[in-house]
């Protein structure tokens, strides 16, 4: 009898961290904190303003090393080329360049990033985010919605392999996030969003990891989450408890 196949979590998950921890001077923002995702999994990080959502976003997208453990995308170290080329990187209050134009902004980084089809992917993008009439127009002129649109827009542009989003639809208004909901659904990705708003979270994913002072406090598919509601308790505060209960 042939022995069964061992799963390399490490080479072969879209995203492998392993007992990563982040320091601050005495602030812990980021706690022994493991997780992998798998290839074509959507996946919120849920957590409240201060948990350490954000630094666990910058530490996979290799922005900010980790103080101790380890950190793989598609088996590569998130500060490599090959790692690079494939992430689509969203940060929190994400600016574009302020001296570069709607639509130079969308030309150099969809150049830099080597994306096929630019023309028609600008086009599309313009419109899907209504940003056409402002093509001309500099980020500064832009209300802070339209800036964030003109950011989303920038993080896909090259359609990731592997998209990183932090609090993604910050700033946008009704008709603009549900246009987004309906691309994102359709994008051939990985998808790991971070928020601490859970009506996003059901819309854009459907497995739930909940931090709490830099730490996992849980993790496992939305429907577990939903089917802990009762007349008496709703997800909101089954949530809630979670990031509380911290020991």
């Amino acid at each position: 009898m042939e022995p069964m196949a061992t799963f390399d979590a490490e080479n072969s998950s879209a995203l492998f961290i392993e007992n990563v921890s982040k320091r601050y001077g005495k602030i812990m923002a980021v706690d022994d904190f493991s997780l992998t995702i798998k290839d074509g999994e959507r996946v919120a990080l849920l957590g409240e303003n201060g948990a350490g959502k954000s630094t666990t976003l910058k530490i996979i997208s290799g922005l900010m090393k980790p103080d101790t453990g380890k950190v793989r995308i598609f088996g590569y170290l998130p500060s490599s080329y090959e790692a690079k080329k494939i992430i689509g990187y969203l940060p929190e209050d994400a600016s574009p360049y302020l001296n570069l134009s709607v639509m130079e902004n969308l030309e150099y980084i969809g150049a830099i990033r080597e994306t096929e089809n630019l023309e028609t992917k600008i086009e599309e993008l313009l419109d899907i985010l209504s940003l056409k009439e402002m093509a001309k127009q500099k980020p500064l002129s832009l209300s802070r919605g339209n800036r964030q649109k003109l950011c989303v827009a920038l993080s896909i542009i090259h359609n990731p392999k592997f998209a990183i989003m932090d609090e993604p639809l910050n700033y946008l208004d009704i008709p603009t996030q549900e246009a987004m909901f309906q691309y994102f659904e359709k994008m051939n990705a990985t998808f790991l969003i971070s928020t601490h708003i859970l009506s996003i979270a059901k819309r854009l994913t459907e497995r739930i990891v909940i931090i709490s002072s830099g730490r996992k406090v849980w993790d496992g598919p939305l429907k577990e989450l939903e089917d802990m509601e009762s007349d008496n308790k709703s997800i909101e505060s089954i949530v809630s408890g979670m990031m509380k209960d911290v020991h």
